[in-house]
């Protein structure tokens, strides 16, 4: 198991303890299928996926599934602010930054407050 997987799941455990059902997937492909499935009330995405970007699946969501108004959370080790500026222009609506806490976490859902469901890619 590698890092990125590893991260997933620790995330995944923090939101069941929150109340929310989330889903893991490995690919950014993936994460589109799903929404386009399913609804959701969070997407998080790590910036770096196989096949492609979280950046580019956030464009995706935003541009080519017009959900624009679905929460999508970046997730990535890049903690510089121009970095985090840089992704919220890009479209993410906040950032959390590796390595993580149940209290990170906790924070990003309770700004949120809807119906606890999210995929983590």
């Amino acid at each position: 198991m590698d890092d990125n997987e590893l991260t997933g799941r620790l995330v995944c455990v923090f939101l069941k303890r929150l109340g929310w059902q989330p889903r893991l997937v490995s690919t950014g492909q993936q994460a589109l299928d799903i929404l386009a499935q399913e609804p959701m009330d969070m997407v998080l995405l790590d910036l770096r996926m196989p096949g492609m970007s979280g950046e580019r699946v956030c464009r995706c969501i935003r541009d080519d599934m017009g959900l624009v108004h679905l929460p999508v959370v970046a997730f990535t080790a890049h903690s510089m602010p121009e970095e985090k500026a840089r992704l919220l222009s890009a479209g993410f609506d906040d950032v959390l930054i590796k390595p993580i806490s149940f209290q990170d976490v906790r924070r990003l859902c309770a700004s949120r407050g809807k119906t606890p469901v999210a995929a983590c890619a």
